[in-house]
């Protein structure tokens, strides 16, 4: 289903958030009176969209559930495009094409993915839609994700492993994986969360355009590849059913014009520093600056950064670059004293 009107996509819209004063603030918004938005909800129960509970000022609402299925498949011989065309694309017929597009895509790479990747037995894909977005989740009972790149990088952490993966250009099996189907589908998608191994890796859209917002939610006790895991991975996203967002475009963001490569990438530098330290040694900025020079252009995105270490900005922005001149750097959202180490450091650059 998708919610054309303006009116009756705001009262949805708020549903997500507080069911609070709803038809007081949809007639503020709309300058319209409380009774003629009283009515609109009244007739969102009526279609079943909206199920309230509760009498007079007790009275709430909530997103009803329109399509909700779950089913299991043994991985052994599996087909992602089987899980697409039986558990998913049914629920999506009445969405537009380029949305069911980036649905297509997102679920045959990262089903694609448990299957050649997670070591598991089963994977689970469970399809909720309400009047105003889809979510689906996809999970298995492998060694999860992120255990699985610290192995296959020898890294000590298991927190590197999400920088990997924030990067691009990542795959255990390079022979028959190009590494760029999770990091499309993280940027396609509204939402998109990977849990695995006590982390969680949020990327969302930001508030600023074409920003993102990549967090690191949580940590296991012991975040190193010896430590206990907790087994499977799980993905979750969501997009509204309205969404203008297409495929090419995203593919279009990360290449150089009139070429169709993935050479640009985009890296939330914060995903370097684990809580409780700075990002002022060169190891933490060669964790960072790994397999860059395989892209031609890096942002690097310092928000959440609130300042970074000479020998640090030193091997990010001299070091590396001079060893890299083909790859281009370019930090933004900066704080006044990390763009004073930025620039000290290109000015060293440039003067030798």
């Amino acid at each position: 289903m998708v919610i054309d009107d303006p009116i009756d996509r705001f009262l949805l819209e708020s549903l997500r958030s507080d069911s609070d004063r709803l038809t007081a603030r949809a007639a503020a918004h709309f300058h319209i009176t409380r009774q003629a938005a009283a009515r609109r909800v009244a007739k969102l129960c009526e279609q079943g969209v909206i199920l309230a509970s509760g009498v007079g000022r007790g009275r709430r609402y909530k997103l009803a559930t329109l399509t909700a299925n779950a089913k299991t498949y043994p991985l052994r011989g599996l087909s992602e495009d089987t899980v697409w065309s039986e558990s998913v694309a049914p629920r999506l017929r009445e969405l537009s094409g380029n949305v069911r597009s980036i649905w297509q895509y997102a679920v045959t790479e990262l089903v694609n993915n448990a299957i050649d990747h997670s070591g598991g037995d089963t994977v689970t894909i469970d399809v909720h839609q309400t009047a105003i977005d889809t979510s689906v989740t996809i999970e298995d009972d492998g060694i999860g994700i992120f255990k699985k790149i610290a192995d296959a990088l020898h890294l000590p952490d298991l927190r590197q492993a999400i920088l990997e993966l924030a990067k691009g250009k990542f795959t255990t099996d390079p022979a028959r994986h190009s590494g760029e189907g999770l990091f499309f589908s993280s940027k396609a998608l509204g939402y998109f969360s990977l849990a695995a191994n006590g982390l969680v890796f949020v990327h969302l859209d930001g508030a600023e355009g074409d920003s993102t917002a990549e967090v690191l939610l949580s940590e296991p006790a012991q975040a190193s590849s010896n430590a206990p895991v907790t087994c499977g991975t799980k993905v979750s996203m969501s997009m509204a059913n309205s969404s203008s967002r297409v495929l090419q475009a995203i593919f279009d963001k990360f290449a150089e014009p009139d070429e169709f490569t993935f050479t640009k990438t985009l890296v939330p530098v914060k995903l370097a520093q684990y809580e409780g330290d700075l990002l002022v040694s060169r190891s933490q900025a060669k964790r960072l600056t790994s397999r860059l020079e395989n892209f031609r252009h890096v942002i690097l995105d310092f928000d959440g950064v609130e300042e970074i270490g000479q020998a640090f900005a030193d091997e990010v922005f001299r070091v590396f670059q001079a060893r890299y001149p083909a790859t281009a750097l370019a930090p933004i959202r900066m704080t006044r004293a990390v763009e004073k180490m930025v620039r000290r450091a290109q000015g060293h650059m440039t003067a030798a």
